[in-house]
Formats: C-alpha cells, structure tokens, sequence
C-alpha cells in the first residue's frame, strides 16, 4: 500500500502546530496493517523536524519524506507546492523500482496526488477527506475555504475508486454537497489504541498530576475557533459548582496566536483565571494520565469530522459531554457514553455535565459503558474493515501473504 499524507507527517506530535487526529490517524492505520502482513509507505513532506529521509515505524511500515515545497510554507500555499511533491513520488518511485498494489489518500491535498499516482500505476484510489470545506464553512460562520480546495474535493468524490467516511453524516454530506454516488462511500470509524488509552485510578492520576480534591473538565485540542473552546469558558462561568471545580486545558494553539489569546481573555474577563488552567501540548503517552484524572471530556466543537479525543477519553472509561456534530454522533452514544447537546450554548453543556459530576454512580455507570464502547473501535478492527475496503474496489487488491 501507498499512503499519501501530504502535509500530516505521521510522525509529528499531536497538539504541535496543525498536527492532530489525522496525523494519529495515519500512523496508527499504517502500524495496524503491517501487523496485517501489508506493506505500506507513507509519503509526507519534509519538514523541519523530520530525522531522516526514511524512518521504519513498524514491521513494513516506512514514513518516507520527500521534497515538496518551502519547508515553512504556510498551510494556504500547500497547493502550489503538490506538483513538487509528486515529482519527487515519482523519482523515488522509479529509482526504487516500488509498485503498489493500492493508493490511499488523506486529505484533498493528498487526493490530489494519491489520483495521479494510481493512475500511473493503474491501481485503485482510496481517498479519506477527515474535513471537508462545504462543510466546514457550514459550520461556522465566517469560515472560509479556497475555491481551489472545493473543486478539487469535488473532481476527486467523482473519480476516486472508494471514499472512506467516518460517519452517517459525512456520507450523506458528501452526497448533498459534492454529488458524491453514496454506492461509493464505505463507513469505518476512527480507531484508537486500545493498549495505550485505558482507564486509570483517578485518584492516583490526579496526585500524579498535582491536581486536588476539586471536580476537573478536560478539554482536549487545538486552540482554534473551530475547536468552540470559548463555550467551555462560558459553560463553566455559569455553573453553580464551578467554585470547586478545575478546568483543563491541554493542546496547543493554531499558530495564530489570535484564538488563544482571545480565550485567555474571555477567562480573564469572566474572572475565571482561578479554575482554568492552559496546560499545553502533552506528549501522547501521557494524555491517559488527563483523560482518567478528569470527571468529564468536554468538546464544544463546531465541527469534528471523527472526535478522536472523545474517543480517547471513552477509552479511558471517562464520559463526555460534546456537541452533536460530524463523527461525534456515532462515537458517542447519548445518554450511555456521555451527552450529545443539539444547541451550543452554556446551558444545555452546564445542565449535562452537572448532571454527571454530581453523581458518582452515573459517572462510572458511563464511564464502564465508554470503555466498552471504545474497545468495538480499536485499530485492529478499523485495519480489517479497511483492508477488506481496498479488496473490494473495482481494480482487485490480492490479500496479504
């Protein structure tokens, strides 16, 4: 297999820059093949803190960086950069003599070079959007997406052998929108990993962490204006028992500056600096220490195409309270695993996560219920559906050896 993942180094750290879920994403789907007998390569860009050209992450699985562009360009310029960028697939391609029995792509910049390099092989095309910008600029007012980037995601639902949706309402999205042929949409949920994300003692993850007797909301994400961080400032300012409660803050911003510092200010001016705390990015291995620590996983987003935090947090045994959005709806089950809230305001999120931290027995009721949840969606079960996927496409894909 060839993965393309143009601009989300699987090997970056999630929370730095623009790296996050599918970055995760990317690199766990590759490992869990290879633990299939598949062969991959990803295909990424060169970027400041890439080690080497190519990097073995897992039995068969290599990241390999290639030259595509000013390595500091900023995210609005990646496109000019993509005929570079196959240039140089191409090269490493022939000088190596590799084929590949399928091509899977991330992203609409990665669609556009996974397209031409399966036709250059004559293989299938699988392509995973993870966001989409119709749907993005629904979601949120004032958002906005080059003209350049719609049409590309357009030409490439036309084409593409397969699309791999992560939930109901991205495929029906896809077909609403884009005039996608939903016979051609496959559903496979995000995964997560099950062995490094699973529940700890909360009192121990909270001496560990410093943290007190106080009840603690974890949000976890990008500080950007997508990610509806300032609900939560809100949300917390309005409930009755925010006086003995902490709120965490754990991922790094958007590299604006702009949304972090306009969060910090909404807290400032709610006077709320004694209960939030702005933790930063946190290396994955400790991010189970956070989830298991916290009483509730809050994500006030506008969109999610998946929710991998909240996914992370279930597997954690740790509910959470999100908005009804994207992926949300599927990983979340209402009621069971958490809270689903239909309208972003600081109301409807005070009402449900009051609900749950004060009740300890509905906290470990939901909390048994989300680990149970999550354990249907580890990486294993998501490389099966997806290798299953690649076999069916039009052009055959053989089964591992």
């Amino acid at each position: 297999m060839a993965l393309v993942s143009f601009h989300a180094c699987p090997l970056a750290a999630p929370g730095q820059g623009k790296s996050g879920g599918m970055n995760v994403y990317v690199q766990q789907l590759a490992r869990s093949l290879g633990n299939l007998g598949v062969s991959v390569d990803i295909y990424t860009r060169q970027h400041p803190d890439s080690a080497s050209s190519i990097e073995e992450i897992g039995p068969g699985v290599r990241v390999i960086h290639l030259p595509g562009g000013d390595a500091n360009a900023p995210m609005e310029d990646l496109f000019s950069h993509l005929p570079d960028f196959l240039e140089a697939v191409r090269e490493f391609r022939a000088e190596n003599k590799l084929t590949y029995d399928a091509v899977h792509s991330h992203y609409w910049l990665s669609g556009w070079v996974g397209r031409a390099l399966a036709r250059d092989m004559d293989v299938p095309h699988v392509a995973t959007f993870h966001t989409l910008s119709l749907i993005k600029m629904q979601s949120r007012a004032g958002e906005s997406e080059p003209i350049h980037r719609q049409r590309v995601e357009r030409e490439l639902m036309a084409d593409v052998d397969q699309i791999v949706a992560f939930s109901p309402h991205e495929r029906d999205a896809m077909a609403r929108l884009y005039d996608a042929d939903p016979d051609h949409i496959e559903l496979v949920p995000c995964g997560v990993d099950l062995d490094r994300f699973q529940p700890l003692d909360q009192e121990e993850s909270r001496e560990r962490l410093g943290l007190n007797g106080d009840k603690v909301l974890l949000f976890v994400g990008r500080i950007e204006s997508l990610k509806g961080l300032d609900l939560l400032v809100h949300t917390a300012a309005q409930m009755e028992t925010c006086q003995g409660m902490r709120v965490l803050v754990v991922g790094g911003d958007d590299g604006k500056e702009g949304e972090a510092a306009r969060v910090r200010q909404l807290v400032q001016d709610l006077d709320m600096d004694d209960i939030f705390d702005f933790v930063g990015r946190v290396d994955q291995e400790d991010m189970p220490l956070y989830y298991s620590a916290a009483d509730v996983c809050v994500v006030p987003s506008f969109y999610e195409s998946f929710g991998l935090a909240a996914l992370e947090s279930m597997a954690c045994g740790t509910p959470v309270v999100a908005s009804r959005v994207g992926g949300l709806s599927t990983v979340i089950q209402h009621g069971r695993t958490g809270y689903l809230k239909s309208w972003r305001c600081p109301e409807a999120f005070a009402n449900s996560l009051e609900m749950i931290i004060s009740s300890k027995r509905l906290q470990d009721s939901m909390g048994i219920a989300a680990r149970k949840r999550a354990e249907d969606l580890g990486w294993d079960q998501v490389a099966e559906r997806m290798l299953r996927i690649y076999q069916r496409s039009p052009r055959k894909v053989p089964c591992p050896s």
